[in-house]
């Protein structure tokens, strides 16, 4: 699944080349979608901003809708000169935005609706999103009071929990424990205020390290492995030889990897 700092830098692309341009045609296999453009008249607008909130994406136009997209696991948007050859199968597309000049195609994502003019703000998913970690604005201390509502979650299940702070994924989730030296099956509640202050501060450095180009890495540039315990099961841990774990973690199963070693069930301080 993409993960926050995917979607920010998706979302920069986008508004680089489509803010400003007319719609010239906006299609969709999805009857829904298809209905709300034409009752929205979105082809003939012109595109005001792209924008990411977490792992979620908003084109807004110039009367106030949005099309709104999630990718999950599946989803990406491409972009293409208008009249190039895509580089994945026309029915995978789920939504075709056209301009004079380019095209922005989103594949396979499983979420894709439009919104209504001043709708945004209130949509369920939207509304009950933590704190963005890339946002300008993002109130730690917010982020923090959310994770302590949870305490009764493992931390490595808390982070990923998109109510307590948006944007972080499976790989973050297993690097940022690691970085922290925080067994990522303790629970919320037996760690300690400055604790989470350090996770909080870990995840949105390291997503904002990689919103550049570049493959995402978390430890330096000039090192050969680019993550510390992501998909590294079974392997020597980067930090102290032992071997790297993994466990699935939470309702949904997701892989956590980490180092018992480096990350014991004991809490200790770390980052």
């Amino acid at each position: 699944m993409p993960e926050g700092d995917t979607i920010w830098r998706t979302a920069r692309t986008l508004d680089g080349v489509l803010v400003g341009r007319m719609v010239t045609g906006l299609t969709s296999p999805l009857p829904e979608v298809a209905a709300a453009a034409r009752r929205f008249g979105l082809v003939g607008q012109t595109v005001a901003a792209v924008e990411s909130n977490g792992k979620h994406l908003l084109i807004r136009f110039s009367d106030g809708a949005t099309l709104h997209t999630h990718q999950r696991m599946t989803g990406s948007w491409h972009l293409y000169r208008v009249g190039t050859p895509w580089r994945k199968p026309a029915r995978a597309a789920r939504v075709v935005l056209e301009t004079v000049e380019v095209t922005a195609v989103c594949f396979s994502a499983p979420v894709v609706e439009v919104l209504p003019p001043g709708q945004s703000a209130a949509h369920p998913a939207l509304q009950r999103l933590g704190p963005d970690l890339l946002s300008s604005e993002f109130d730690a201390a917010e982020a923090r009071r959310r994770l302590r509502d949870r305490s009764g979650d493992e931390i490595g299940a808390a982070l990923l929990d998109q109510t307590a702070l948006a944007g972080i994924g499976n790989v973050y989730k297993s690097e940022i424990c690691f970085l922290c030296a925080v067994n990522p099956f303790v629970r919320v509640g037996d760690l300690d205020e400055s604790t989470l202050d350090r996770l909080i501060e870990t995840a949105r450095r390291e997503m904002r390290r990689n919103l550049g180009p570049g493959m995402r890495r978390t430890r330096s540039g000039l090192a050969q492995e680019r993550l510390w315990v992501y998909r590294r099961s079974g392997k020597a841990c980067l930090r102290c030889g032992n071997t790297v774990q993994r466990r699935l973690q939470g309702e949904q199963g997701r892989s956590t990897y980490w180092c018992p070693a480096c990350q014991p069930a004991a809490r200790r301080a770390g980052c």
